[in-house]
């Protein structure tokens, strides 16, 4: 377990300088390991301008393949397609493969390393996403979704988000992007664990920086709009939006100060329980103990 912290702050610590620098306009040289493939992916369709602008951002950088919904499976989760065929339609953009999939991103990927691909790529890139994954929101992100099925498989992953909803901002953040993918290349994210990155829709030049952050973790606020249809039935809008943040050194803190917020997810989800409730856990393995 130490060990392999370890190589997630070197690979961070990576990330970090890199980025800040790409962030402040200079130039960042190219990993010496050589062109990557990438797989790219998102959950706002393949037709979403943030696909496109990441798509030619990563271009340089190797072999560029793209793997994505037909249309908008936001709010999917790491939900699967199954229980029906899966519609697959391909073209040639200039040398870039398109492949629109009638499926969920995880659904995407999966499809993408077992079938699609002659080979699995060196890295996923899923994004950029419309709008901000922070805090427990990430819970309910297909955009995540589709990075934890890439890590699933072994593949360094990152999952992408643009924080402004409007259609600014997307080649700023592709270029960020871009940057990190080039510093972290084939090895540079720890078996098990993948990546949350949220940019502000900012200019490169007002970017303060990048910050290796926590996962805010408080709830957002969720609130339900209640009208009568003209047919007089009773329905409800849904709604949510974000607490403030809470401090210095969260995901939420970092993007509405001007920082790319980076954040460590992994999909081990055996939490150690707090000691308060160890002896009533402890109980529950008497249970079904043989009796004397």
């Amino acid at each position: 377990m130490r060990e392999r912290r370890r190589s997630v702050e070197i690979a961070l610590a990576a990330v970090a300088i890199l980025a800040l620098a790409a962030a402040c306009g200079r130039n960042v040289p190219a990993p010496a390991e050589g062109p990557l493939a990438i797989l790219v992916t998102n959950d706002d369709g393949i037709g979403a301008p943030g696909i496109a602008a990441l798509v030619e951002a990563l271009r340089p950088l190797g072999t560029v393949t793209v793997a994505a919904p037909d249309g908008n499976r936001s709010g999917s989760s790491h939900g699967v397609t199954s229980e029906k065929p899966i519609a697959v339609s391909e073209e040639d953009r200039a040398g870039v493969r398109w492949i629109a999939i009638d499926a969920v991103p995880a659904t995407c990927v999966r499809l993408a390393f077992e079938e699609l691909l002659e080979a699995p790529p060196d890295f996923v890139v899923s994004g950029i996403n419309r709008g901000e994954n922070l805090g427990t929101v990430t819970f309910y992100s297909a955009t995540v979704g589709a990075a934890r099925e890439a890590a699933f498989l072994g593949v360094p992953a990152i999952a992408v988000n643009l924080v402004a909803a409007g259609s600014q901002g997307y080649g700023a953040a592709a270029d960020v992007t871009a940057e990190i993918v080039r510093a972290l290349g084939r090895d540079g994210i720890a078996q098990g664990t993948f990546l949350n990155i949220n940019i502000p829709p900012l200019p490169r030049e007002r970017l303060k920086g990048l910050r290796i952050v926590r996962q805010d973790m408080r709830a957002p606020i969720d609130f339900f709009r209640k009208i009568v249809t003209p047919e007089g039935r009773t329905a409800y809008w849904p709604g949510w939006r974000h607490l403030e943040p809470a401090g210095e050194g969260t995901d939420i803190w970092a993007v509405r100060n001007g920082f790319v917020s980076v954040s460590v997810f992994g999909f081990d989800q055996s939490a150690a329980a707090p000691p308060a409730a160890s002896l009533s856990l402890r109980r529950l393995e008497r249970l079904l103990s043989p009796r004397d």
